[in-house]
């Protein structure tokens, strides 16, 4: 039975830490990967990342609909090697494509706030495996955008940080709203 976690919002300070390297894959770790996903599921994410529910351990998960990892005009997989749902443990970016997309994107601990994002349109992501071996993963289009946006939190990096400073400006107001509820929230706990 999954346990859905509270997911932490902008303001709280965990969100800033840079995750701690997972040492081993522990039935404690894959409870907790499976909590990431069902907390995950109930939230409607596509990416959810350790810090969004307080932990530092250098894990993410990804899942995405079908019909986001498609070519377009002739509908097949961008990534059909790779599962729609992918846990990354430990996960770096080793390898980057020259081409890059600006796509609007959303972030489960910033309700509310959207705003446009460059990446990069493909990754390779050194990552343990599940079953502790290392692993090369390349990821394509939305898949890869997921990724790089997951490791970012991992990073203790966020969404807004790649924000142009118009738009970092336009939403100031709603960022300080929930940066003041967040803090509020903590020092009740």
């Amino acid at each position: 039975m999954s346990t859905i976690l509270p997911i932490r919002t902008y303001g709280d300070p965990v969100l800033r830490e840079p995750a701690r390297p997972v040492e081993a894959i522990t039935p404690e770790l894959l409870e907790f990967i499976e909590n990431l996903y069902a907390t995950m599921h109930i939230s409607q994410g596509v990416g959810l990342a350790a810090q969004q529910v307080g932990s530092t351990q250098a894990v993410c998960v990804i899942e995405i609909p079908e019909d986001y990892d498609v070519e377009e005009g002739d509908g097949t997989r961008l990534n059909p090697e790779v599962p729609l749902s992918l846990t990354l443990v430990n996960p770096i970016i080793v390898e980057v494509s020259q081409d890059t997309c600006s796509m609007e994107e959303g972030c489960l601990s910033f309700p509310d706030i959207r705003g446009s994002v460059k990446r990069h349109w493909a990754v390779v992501v050194e990552h343990l495996g599940l079953d502790g071996n290392p692993q090369k993963t390349e990821l394509k289009g939305f898949f890869a955008r997921a990724a790089q946006h997951e490791l970012d939190h991992l990073a203790g990096d966020l969404f807004i940080d790649h924000f142009s400073h118009v738009k970092k400006l336009a939403v100031r107001s709603k960022l300080k709203r929930l940066q003041t509820e967040t803090r509020d929230h903590l020092t009740t706990l």
